[in-house]
C-alpha cells in the first residue's frame, strides 16, 4: 500500500504515539485526519484537525460522514486511568475498547467503498499480561486483542485488513513515570507502517512483547 495520497485517521492524534503516526504519514504524503477531542491541541503542519471524541457516539458519526476518502484508520486514542474501582475501570474500556468498536462500526463501510484498506489497532503487551496495579487497562487490552480478531473475521471478504499492534513500555508521556527499557515511538510507527504495506495481521513491537507472546504457548 502507498501512503502517498491515502487518506488517513488517526486516533489520538495529538501527543505521543498518535502524534508520530500523525508526522510520519504526512512526511510519507498521506492526507492526514488527526483526531483529537480537542482540535486545538493538534499543532503540526501538514496535518487535519479533526474533533473526535471516541467515546461519543455523535461524534464519531459526525466524522465519518466528513471523512468520507478515509483508506486507514489508526485506532491509537487510548487511556490508563490505573484505579481499581470500577469507574476506573469503565473509564479505561470506554476508550480503549469501546472507543474501538465505534470507530471501527462507522468507518468499516467507508473503507468497503474506498476498496478495502486496513484498520490498526494499538494495543499491548498488557493484552497477554495482568499487571496487579492496571487490571481494568490490561483487561481492556486484552478485550481488544480479542475484538481485533473477530473484526478481522468479519471485514476480510471486504478487503480490509486488520492489524493488532502489541508493545511494552513506549517512550510517550503514558509511561513516564515508568522505569525500565522503553522503545522510540518511532520505532512503532515504522513497524506499524510496514506491516500495512504488508498486509500483516500483527506488530510485535519489541523484543519482550515477542518473548511473552510465544510464551502463551508453552
Amino acid at each position: 500500500m502507498d501512503f502517498n495520497g491515502a487518506a488517513v485517521l488517526v486516533t489520538g492524534a495529538n501527543r505521543g504515539l498518535g502524534r508520530a503516526f500523525a508526522q510520519e504519514l504526512a512526511r510519507r504524503g498521506a492526507k492526514v485526519y488527526a483526531g483529537a477531542r480537542n482540535p486545538a491541541s493538534v499543532v503540526d503542519e501538514g496535518v487535519i484537525p479533526v474533533q473526535l471524541d471516541v467515546t461519543d457516539d455523535a461524534s464519531v458519526e459526525a466524522a465519518a460522514k466528513e471523512l468520507g476518502d478515509v483508506s486507514i484508520v489508526i485506532n491509537n486514542a487510548g487511556v490508563l486511568v490505573g484505579g481499581a474501582d470500577v469507574d476506573s475501570i469503565k473509564a479505561e474500556f470506554e476508550v480503549n475498547f469501546f472507543g474501538i468498536v465505534r470507530t471501527t462500526d462507522a468507518f468499516a463501510p467507508i473503507l468497503k467503498a474506498n476498496g478495502g484498506g486496513a484498520i490498526v489497532n494499538v494495543l499491548s503487551i498488557l493484552s497477554f499480561l495482568g499487571r496487579a496495579g492496571w487490571r481494568g487497562y490490561a483487561a481492556s487490552k486484552a478485550a481488544g486483542w480479542s475484538l481485533t480478531k473477530s473484526t478481522r473475521e468479519a471485514l476480510r471478504e471486504q478487503g480490509t485488513n486488520v492489524i493488532a499492534v502489541h508493545a511494552g513500555f513506549i517512550d510517550t508521556d503514558m509511561a513516564a513515570a515508568q522505569d525500565g527499557p522503553k522503545i522510540s515511538p518511532e520505532s512503532v510507527v515504522s513497524q506499524v507502517l510496514q506491516a500495512i504495506q504488508n498486509g500483516d495481521d500483527e506488530v510485535l513491537a519489541d523484543d519482550r512483547t515477542r518473548a511473552v507472546k510465544a510464551a502463551l504457548a508453552s
